[in-house]
């Protein structure tokens, strides 16, 4: 079966298209891997209501970025995993943006936008979860014939909220919201992140996590209607300390 990155349209979150290009992957021990943007990645809109953000391969200081334009839109950017891989001991990205997002605030439903978010989605057991959750993800399946993950672990950078907190999604918790970066230090300049993904997800869901199911990023304005620009380089799993 199929499954689809997660939006949120009428709040019970869909998706309206099919996966595309998957990259190699295997469940098990930890595989190192570089996410190179010039292949297996796929651009994904969220939904026929909105608009989609731009997504192009730029040249900066002779690497290829991957620049991200949002004007009043959502879309990901995707690299799916197949078979799903294990976890790696770490994700590490860089990304840079001029300016955030006027009035954004990932804890209201209405002001959830970002200029720069690196995700991650993750299998696991539906039957754990509470039955409203349940009934959510049956819906989904019944509208696309398709599967949402079982959890998708997003790394934003916000305006209002300090690093190292966890916003849960306003529409399922099923979908959580780490901050790594926070206000303008560091605006206009590439920044470097690493994570420890295994530990991030048990902060933020409170179990282990299951296999990666892919990794994408997204730049987005459609809750704000305001206009934001987002690169992004070198997104990796790695191995080790």
């Amino acid at each position: 079966m199929k499954r689809c990155t997660p939006t949120f349209l009428a709040g019970i979150g869909v998706c309206c298209l099919a996966l595309g290009a998957t990259l190699p992957g295997v469940a098990g021990a930890c595989q190192a891997r570089d996410f190179s943007f010039d292949k297996g990645w796929v651009h994904e809109p969220l939904s026929k209501l909105k608009r989609d953000t731009r997504y192009s391969l730029v040249q900066e200081d002779g690497h290829t970025v991957l620049r991200a334009v949002a004007d009043r839109s959502a879309s990901a950017y995707v690299a799916h995993i197949q078979p799903p891989a294990s976890v790696p001991t770490s994700l590490s990205w860089r990304w840079k943006t001029d300016a955030l997002v006027p009035g954004a605030d990932n804890r209201e439903r209405s002001k959830e936008d970002a200029p720069l978010r690196v995700m991650v989605a993750f299998d696991g057991d539906l039957s754990t979860l509470p039955e409203a959750e349940r009934r959510r993800f049956q819906v989904a399946k019944s509208l696309t014939g398709q599967e949402l993950p079982f959890a998708t672990l997003m790394y934003i950078w916000s305006d209002l909220v300090p690093p190292e907190t966890i916003i849960a999604s306003t529409h399922t918790s099923q979908v959580k919201m780490l901050v790594v970066a926070s206000g303008a230090a560091g605006l206009g300049s590439w920044q470097s992140v690493r994570r420890n993904l295994a530990q991030d997800y048990k902060r933020a869901f409170g179990a282990e996590p299951g296999p990666v199911l892919n990794v994408a990023v997204m730049t987005d304005t459609d809750n704000t209607g305001e206009k934001a620009v987002g690169e992004y380089a070198d997104i990796r799993f790695q191995c080790g300390g």
